[in-house]
């Protein structure tokens, strides 16, 4: 795993653009994501510890997705053969055979698309048409990197809360 930004992008520091805050804010919350499950033990990655029965897996395995869905399949219009690949039987799924190395792979992979995807337009560029927007207009770069960055926050707090339950350790 080698995502630039391992410490959080604090608001003092200097960017370039807003473009860039949004993928400092990405890289910091890829970063802690990867570490945090990592750090579980192996027996705990593949275990939930929730009602809504997912996996920290599987939650590595949705996140790499919803970016695919929502910078490449839905902003872009790209042709994705598989949009719902984080998905069977309408729950999040991760095989046997996917361990955290692909996964992280995975991440590490789209995370470059999507790197590319955001410098090579305009934050105020409206996305292609598309089945990404069941009929709805699409949204700016914007829009979407402000819903993937609280997507991503929202669920590294939840990953907070499992590692809590599953080793004790609590934080940052």
């Amino acid at each position: 795993m080698d995502f630039p930004a391992s410490t959080f992008p604090e608001s003092t520091e200097p960017a370039a653009s807003r473009a860039e805050v949004f993928l400092r804010y990405l890289d910091y919350f890829r970063a802690r994501l990867v570490e945090k499950i990592a750090a579980l033990p192996t027996s705990e990655r593949r275990r939930s510890r929730l009602p809504s029965a997912w996996t920290p897996l599987e939650l590595l395995k949705h996140l790499t997705f919803v970016e695919l869905r929502w910078l490449e399949w839905g902003f872009a219009g790209e042709q994705v053969a598989q949009p719902w690949g984080d998905q069977r039987d309408d729950r999040w799924y991760v095989p046997a055979e996917e361990g955290l190395d692909e996964l992280v792979a995975a991440l590490t992979a789209q995370a470059a698309r999507s790197r590319a995807v955001v410098e090579g337009s305009e934050l105020t560029a409206v996305g292609q048409p598309g089945p990404r927007w069941n009929g709805a207009q699409p949204a700016t770069l914007e829009r979407v990197l402000m819903h993937l960055v609280q997507e991503y926050a929202r669920h590294l707090g939840q990953l907070d809360v499992v590692a809590e339950l599953a080793t004790g350790s609590s934080g940052e």
